[in-house]
């Protein structure tokens, strides 16, 4: 039944990937994506709904890291601009991550290798055995944009880090990769655009 579990989960990441593409390209068809305007003029219609739409996405982006979570990340500043959207992406990642820590702790190894490979897993298992290093690697990976935050989420719940302290680190260090991300795709992608243009 685990195995089941484990091919199931690792073919729906594989259509969600092929469904958020061609989600993307429908979008920017219609003229959504390509048009910052539409695009948040469509979630805006939606009143509190919209925002609280978005947040329930990202909390679960991150809680079955199926999603690109990447993309919700960008979409939400460009639809709620810089403030709202900080916030959001903010609430709804930290939301997320600590549920996701809960989840790694309470059912272990077999929860963790539901949405990565052995391989993987015992990557970054093989680090938590010096306490104060693991730490370190934690904290860098939270403020890193480009860190597989949610793998090392996991693999922090199955250390003896207390609730606490990952939520501490968490709250702190999680606006930086967050703000880092965004700014990455927003601000990169207009100066390829210009480069190439």
């Amino acid at each position: 039944m685990y195995k089941f579990w484990q091919k199931t989960i690792q073919v729906l990441s594989i259509l969600t990937l092929i469904g958020t593409a061609i989600f993307l390209f429908w979008l920017y068809k219609i003229g959504i994506l390509n048009d910052q305007n539409v695009l948040s003029d469509l979630i805006k219609s939606q009143g509190a709904l919209g925002s609280l739409s978005f947040l329930a996405i990202q909390i679960i982006q991150v809680v079955f890291p199926i999603i690109p979570g990447g993309v919700t990340t960008v979409v939400g500043f460009l639809v709620f601009h810089f403030w709202w959207g900080f916030f959001l992406n903010y609430l709804g990642i930290s939301i997320g991550s600590i549920i996701l820590f809960w989840l790694a702790r309470r059912y272990g190894k077999k929860f963790c290798l539901l949405f990565m490979s052995e391989d993987t897993f015992y990557k970054y298992e093989s680090k938590i055995d010096n306490k104060r290093s693991y730490e370190i690697f934690f904290i860098l990976c939270m403020l890193s944009p480009i860190s597989p935050a949610d793998i090392v989420v996991m693999i922090t719940g199955l250390t003896s880090m207390s609730y606490r302290k990952f939520i501490i680190i968490t709250l702190l260090c999680r606006p930086f990769s967050v703000v880092a991300y965004s700014f990455f795709w927003i601000y990169g992608s207009q100066w390829l655009q210009q480069l190439l243009g």
